[in-house]
């Protein structure tokens, strides 16, 4: 199988990548170098993880031993929901390649379609404790994404959690697509309906928390999480794998890209394990049955705005 899709923008997007959300200070560097020598090469970061410094190091000094080229690399960030206003767009990309210490980022996405209060506090709150959103057409932003384009700051520009309206209205005003959509997509969110609809405009999906987030609560209340699902367990049986190389190898086959977060070199090269082994079409549509449209991270302080994601299927 192959180990990259072409992207709309023309370039190679590695099929599976390593996401570095929640990935500590001291861990995550290790963790990037680890992977790199394992054979990753999509990498997964984001202005709001706070660790874009770290990444950057680890990547700049594995080209620089010689183990890859930076060509070879495939490194995304994400625009946080502070810095939605148009001209705040360009200063933000530039920011987070400073940080990363690269010249240019493979892909850019605006993190969330939801606006919040700007300013430094990346979570802001009022007296009460209210998530301060705000609100900033994303149309408007997206433009400026156009510009980190033009200005050679990225190669390829795309959302994170906008579901199938908000896209349409992106796709009706661009000038350049969306290159891909990244959203929370495993087992028990398969995102059938928001995956045909990016496949027919030509996006593709990258799944964060592919694993169903096994660190945070159970996606379902009082079920297991998807790692403890017996059913996959039965699956992972029967092809002599781990449940974890089942899951992301459904993901694949049905061509979705996932990024699992790991700092365990076990599980860095257990993830990345799973070329070499193919689901029946049967055991595909089995996975298929288990959706029941839970999120682990639905993002509920932000379900009052009026661009919050998840209010449609």
């Amino acid at each position: 199988m192959a180990r990259t899709v072409k992207l709309n923008s023309g370039y190679d997007f590695p099929t599976i990548g390593l996401g570095t959300w929640q990935a500590p200070a001291g861990e995550v560097g290790v963790a990037i170098k680890e992977a790199i020598d394992i054979g990753y090469r999509h990498f997964d970061c984001a202005m709001f993880y706070r660790n874009e410094a770290e990444v950057g190091n680890a990547i700049r000094d594995k080209i620089a031993d010689g183990t890859v080229t930076r060509e070879e690399v495939f490194v995304t960030s994400k625009l946080w929901n502070n810095f939605h206003r148009p001209e705040l767009v360009v200063p933000t990309c530039k920011k987070t390649l400073q940080d990363l210490g690269l010249d240019y980022l493979d892909m850019y996405l605006i993190h969330w379609p939801v606006a919040f209060k700007e300013g430094d506090d990346l979570w802001p709150k009022d007296a009460s404790g209210k998530l301060q959103t705000t609100y900033v057409d994303f149309v408007s932003t997206w433009k400026a994404m156009e510009e980190c384009v033009s200005l050679g700051l990225a190669r390829s520009i795309g959302v994170s959690n906008f579901n199938t309206q908000q896209l349409k209205r992106v796709l009706d005003s661009c000038t350049i697509k969306p290159a891909t959509n990244q959203v929370e997509c495993h087992p028990y969110l398969t995102q059938k309906k928001l995956l045909k609809f990016c496949t027919s405009k030509g996006i593709v999906i990258t799944a964060y928390s592919p694993l169903g987030a096994p660190n945070a609560d159970p996606p379902v209340p009082g079920a297991p999480s998807v790692l403890q699902d017996h059913r996959l367990k039965q699956l992972a049986n029967k092809y002599n794998r781990t449940v974890a190389q089942v899951v992301l190898r459904y993901l694949v086959q049905i061509g979705v890209v996932p990024i699992p977060k790991s700092t365990n070199p076990s599980r860095l090269r257990e993830n990345f394990s799973i070329y070499d082994f193919e689901l029946s079409p049967t055991d595909i549509t089995f996975i298929d049955s288990f959706n029941c449209n839970v999120r682990a991270y639905p993002f509920v302080d932000a379900k009052d705005d009026v661009n919050y994601p998840f209010n449609m299927e």
